[in-house]
């Protein structure tokens, strides 16, 4: 389990989203793992503050992001990265080569946005 810090803050790189527990509670967590469904049951179960995942290529009826809903009805912050922009399983591939490509509510109103590199974009947000 790695991590990095960001204008103070640590960031917590986890090549998959079952590695996370209470020491990431309330944090930032970058995960390499699909965003669906039971990877947001793991995520809930420790409440980042924000969590970020592959969407895995998006898949059948959006299976590979379909988490970041649950995540939004539950108040967490919550992106995907491209699979295209970062390999599926490498955390610190997704850290510094992931593109957001889709970003719930409470994401959205933290600043991050589709298009943007998620390290950027998690910079912006942590420096403020």
């Amino acid at each position: 389990m790695q991590s990095v810090e960001v204008c103070g803050r640590r960031v917590w790189l986890l090549d998959s989203v079952t590695e996370g527990g209470e020491a990431q509670r309330g944090g930032v967590v970058i995960t390499a793992s699909h965003g669906g469904v039971s990877a947001a049951r793991y995520a809930l179960a420790y409440r980042p503050a924000l969590v970020a995942f592959n969407d895995a290529g998006v898949g059948k009826d959006a299976a590979g992001i379909a988490g970041l809903a649950l995540l939004e009805e539950a108040g967490v912050a919550a992106v995907a990265v491209s699979a295209e922009s970062a390999r599926i399983g490498e955390a610190d591939d997704t850290w510094h080569s992931g593109v957001i490509a889709h970003a719930n509510a409470p994401a959205r109103a933290l600043g991050l946005r589709p298009g943007e590199r998620l390290a950027d974009a998690l910079r912006c947000w942590l420096c403020e």
